[in-house]
């Protein structure tokens, strides 16, 4: 049976197919399994890249007859998550007739225009680029994907005669194409090969990956992941002969201390990218990027950027490499991370304008999305940590592939720029490609062509328009209750990045399991934090500096209130209430001070004082002296860091709803003090309420102050539609007269 030969044959992956559970699916949830499978694993093909493919027989809604339909992967679609609506539905038809209104290479986007009108039942699913690919292989179902092993041998200088060393010791009959963008020249191409080389069993796309088929579901998969098995067996034999030599080995030691590095940089290299638009980071110093980062040839490498699409897509051209000595200490590392922006800046300026047309889409960010740094590793960034983190990703596929046609080519002479090479067709002239240790690199007009292609150009403007606290980090202490979970609940909903930080470690990730109801894990942080001991401070500052790069707004509404059975208030206390009240709020702005310096990004803090602040009143006088401190600590704060941060406060009036400062004891003295009736038998909640609509009936609008409206007053205040405002408080108090300004 075919599942026993792939079990015999496969070294690396897994044959993960179930024919019990296949055969309970119709031949589109099929097509769904088998794309489901193949993206599970990102040694088969990286997130987001490659497209399947079925020809379906169906019938026509229209005509009641049995046509056949293609269904291929919808653009921007994931094979690993994809759901049977993801697949755009095409007559094959139709689609094969597209070929009369081809009027050659220079005219293909034109196509594109027309496969709404092939659309089968009127499905929206926008058809990727990839469509003809698929519709002119004359085969019923086709995988084309991006595994590392297979670009690795695409993009060797001598991979065409790699992949027939290949096909001998395998026994396969793959067929070598030399690079085109992907599009409708592509296609009759592929028909071509088909043609030209009867019984052939895939075809490598020179620099770009790889096309496998088959007659059934089943046969396709199976052919698709025991050719790139095989792939992983050859390249690997051939890296294991270069051994500690690729990339022409290692010149720089790892930093024993590159974490630490990581944590030191990561704010001031986020600053230095975000002068346009901020990201989020991410950082690996994963072994195989420490050992090219580490090695002779990557800053040549990196240079000549990635080759397949789908990781220049992301990666951009290439990354920036920041060249630094091996006992370099992190001053010299800050003076010469702004040196390697503005010439990789000016570089990808240059690349723009001499490739640019006039129809081309404006210049984006010219700052990279991979910044490269010998001895500590890779950092990555995105609009949000899971695009950070696949754009790392990507480039790590980029490191692989670059490791696997320079392990093609040990031991045999260097082939140089203009050399004949396989890669070379009617798209660009071998003189284009630029190669170094036998890794061809894609030529930048080619790479433009597709960076800057009104296709990709379309697909980003199909993608929802970013929430208002995208791309910002949010540092919430006091977050484990009350109105600081109210502040991450809401900052999350608004796209933001949260680290939850709380002395009750337990109610911080308590609060942290609760978003990730709402958003991705990987966009919430949680840590442990004593506003008044400086050294936790600074290890709730890294949390969110390694979770995500830095921090954007910070938030504090960790406060006490002192109180006592018999509600005397002892020095201890007085004292207590004022280190936490007042002087916790100044350690903790000026550690994060010294983070936002290295930003040198506009951010903003918002501390919570109260109304209790002008109110006088008997028996909260700790408490509403430390207020006032604090209303004035937000005024000089505005003062001493303007003008990069804003720091404003709220004042609300008495919050029970939530606050830990509410226990069940405080409460009911509260209500004994009041004289307001209650049975010893209720709950909390009963209790608080009473006490909450007790305090209500002394506002203007009778409206009991809720944490939500306290965290609708901290967020617009953190946010840039206040960008304007800084040194000020804004009452949540419900109108409390007592309150008015004086």
């Amino acid at each position: 049976m075919t599942q026993a030969i792939a079990t015999t044959t496969l070294k690396y992956l897994e044959d993960r197919w179930d024919d019990k559970f296949a055969s309970t699916l119709d031949e589109p949830e099929l097509l769904r399994y088998r794309s489901n499978l193949l993206g599970s694993d990102l040694r088969i093909t990286n997130f987001g890249g490659g497209n399947t493919s079925s020809k379906i027989m169906e019938t026509d809604p229209l005509t009641g007859e049995q046509v056949e339909v293609l269904w291929v992967k919808g653009s921007g679609g994931d094979l690993g998550s994809i759901k049977r609506a993801g697949f755009a539905t095409l007559y094959q038809d139709k689609v094969l007739a597209l070929e009369k209104n081809y009027r050659g290479v220079e005219f293909e986007d034109e196509i594109v225009g027309l496969y709404p009108l092939a659309a089968f039942r009127g499905n929206p699913v926008a058809a990727s680029i990839d469509t003809p690919l698929h519709g002119f292989l004359p085969f019923p179902h086709v995988d084309h994907l991006h595994p590392d092993w297979g670009i690795g041998l695409a993009a060797a200088a001598n991979g065409d005669h790699k992949m027939d060393e290949f096909n001998r010791e395998f026994n396969h009959k793959l067929v070598w194409l030399p690079w085109q963008r992907p599009g409708f020249e592509l296609a009759m191409m592929l028909r071509r090969a088909i043609e030209e080389n009867p019984g052939c069993d895939g075809i490598v796309l020179g620099g770009h990956g790889l096309f496998t088929w088959g007659n059934t579901q089943r046969e396709s998969y199976l052919s698709t992941i025991t050719i790139i098995d095989q792939l992983g067996q050859f390249l690997s034999r051939h890296s294991k002969a270069v051994n500690t030599q690729i990339f022409g080995g290692q010149v720089q030691p790892v930093r024993e201390d590159r974490k630490q590095i990581a944590t030191a940089i990561l704010p001031f290299l986020r600053g230095q990218l975000g002068e346009k638009r901020r990201s989020i980071a991410s950082y690996s110093d994963a072994e195989d990027v420490l050992g090219f980062v580490n090695s002779a040839l990557a800053q040549e490498l990196a240079f000549l950027g990635t080759s397949c699409p789908d990781h220049f897509i992301r990666t951009k051209i290439r990354p920036m490499f920041v060249p630094w000595a091996e006992n370099g200490d992190i001053a010299a590392l800050k003076a010469q991370i702004p040196v390697s922006l503005k010439t990789y800046r000016e570089d990808y300026d240059a690349y723009y304008r001499a490739n640019a047309l006039p129809d081309s889409p404006a210049l984006r960010d010219p700052s990279p999305t991979v910044v490269l740094i010998p001895g500590v590793g890779m950092f990555s960034f995105g609009k949000n940590k899971t695009e950070a983190r696949i754009i790392g990703e990507f480039y790590t596929n980029a490191i692989h592939v670059m490791e696997g046609a320079s392990a093609l080519g040990h031991g045999i002479a260097e082939i140089r720029s203009g050399d004949p090479i396989p890669q070379a067709g009617p798209a660009a002239a071998a003189s284009k490609f630029s190669i170094c240790s036998n890794y061809v690199a894609l030529p930048p007009s080619e790479a433009f062509r597709i960076e800057y292609w009104a296709l990709e150009e379309a697909k980003i403007r199909r993608q929802p328009p970013e929430k208002e606290l995208s791309r910002k980090v949010v540092l919430v202490v006091g977050g484990g209750s009350g109105i600081g979970r109210e502040v991450a609940r809401l900052a999350i909903e608004r796209g933001a990045h949260v680290v939850i930080a709380d002395r009750d470690t337990a109610g911080a990730e308590r609060v942290a399991e609760e978003l990730k109801k709402l958003a991705p894990a990987e966009f919430i942080a949680s840590t442990p934090v004593d506003i008044r001991n400086r050294e936790t401070i600074r290890k709730s500052l890294d949390t969110a500096v390694n979770a995500f790069g830095g921090v954007d707004i910070l938030v504090n509404t960790a406060a006490m209130f002192p109180s006592s059975p018999d509600g005397t208030v002892s020095d201890a206390m007085w004292a207590a209430t004022l280190d936490v009240n007042v002087t916790a709020n100044y350690l903790l702005v000026d550690e994060a001070a010294k983070l936002f310096k290295d930003q040198n990004l506009d951010v903003s803090v918002v501390l919570t004082s109260s109304a209790n602040a002008v109110v006088s009143k008997r028996g909260s006088e700790a408490y509403d002296v430390s207020k006032a401190a604090l209303s004035h600590l937000v005024r000089e704060l505005a003062i001493g860091l303007s003008p990069k941060v804003r720091v404003n406060g709220i004042s609300p009036a008495t919050v029970v709803k939530g606050s830990t400062m509410f226990p069940r004891d405080r409460v009911k003295a509260s209500l004994a003090k009041y004289n307001i009736p209650f049975e010893e038998t209720m709950s909390d909640e009963d209790l608080r309420t009473l006490l909450a609509t007790f305090y209500a009936k002394r506002t203007l609008t009778h409206q009991p102050i809720d944490p939500a409206d306290c965290a609708e007053a901290i967020l617009f205040l953190a946010g840039d539609r206040a960008r304007c405002t800084s040194g000020h408080l804004i009452p949540v108090d419900g109108g409390l007269t007592e309150a008015f300004l004086r």
